[in-house]
């Protein structure tokens, strides 16, 4: 198994890539502990996904902008699961809103949870990270980040942040042995996906070399592998997994 021995922290676990994340995870061989903000009925699926590959499981209730209470988790996770290994920044939204709409309100709120909240989690949990000199942190970007498409205005430069982020760490960090990359996928078939309109939809099917949506459980299978040892001479990557668009 890819992951045996490891404990992954996600965040955003509790649907959608985030729950996706954690399953394969598990399956892997990985204890996790995912972060979510509401829904506990939503986590508690999440964890009997974990737990029924033997895994333990520890969901926690918690911002990613609430830095007192990530201190906290960080500190129950390395308590209870022996450390952290895998560090994947998944939590984050978006808001289908034409750019003269978007009031300051709107903006605040996109950049806070996807870049703000990556650097608060990260931030959380890196140091320990550098004692043990080793760990593997994988960002969620977007395809909307990288590259020309239709997109909101705000969604698309939090995550193109995200890019930014990934590279800059990565160059320092390198040297405790802790590897730093980043995913943008595509559109999938949950998520982001059911706030895309037909007609954006249909275009971006128009483009994409494979003719379909992805699935959450397709980038999952990605992020385990960039997660595991196996992994070893990739870093400051942006990786696209958009069915080649």
């Amino acid at each position: 198994m890819l992951l045996q021995g490891k404990v992954a922290l996600v965040t955003g676990g509790s649907r959608g890539l985030g729950r996706s994340i954690c399953q394969v995870f598990a399956r892997e061989g990985a204890d996790v502990a995912f972060l979510y903000r509401e829904r506990e009925d939503e986590a508690r699926i999440t964890v009997s996904l974990i737990e029924s590959h033997s895994r333990k499981a520890l969901a926690i209730a918690c911002s990613v902008l609430d830095r007192a209470a990530l201190g906290k988790a960080v500190e129950t996770i390395e308590a209870e699961l022996d450390g952290i290994d895998i560090l994947v920044n998944n939590a984050g939204v978006s808001q289908s809103m034409p750019f003269p709409l978007i009031e300051e309100e709107d903006w605040d709120r996109v950049m806070d949870i996807n870049v703000k909240g990556t650097y608060n989690v990260t931030h959380s949990v890196v140091r320990n990270m550098i004692r043990r000199r080793a760990g593997k942190i994988i960002n969620i970007s977007s395809l909307a980040g990288v590259t020309l498409i239709r997109a909101p205005v705000h969604y698309a430069t939090a995550k193109a942040a995200i890019q930014g982020f990934t590279m800059s760490l990565s160059k320092e960090l390198a040297r405790y042995g802790i590897h730093v990359n980043c995913v943008a996928p595509g559109l999938l078939e949950t998520g982001v996906a059911i706030h895309v309109g037909t007609e954006e939809r249909a275009e971006y099917l128009k483009h994409c070399s494979l003719g379909r949506l992805g699935t959450c459980e397709e980038i999952a299978e990605l992020i385990a592998f960039m997660g595991s040892d196996r992994c070893s001479y990739l870093s400051g990557a942006t990786i696209l997994a958009d069915g080649g668009v």
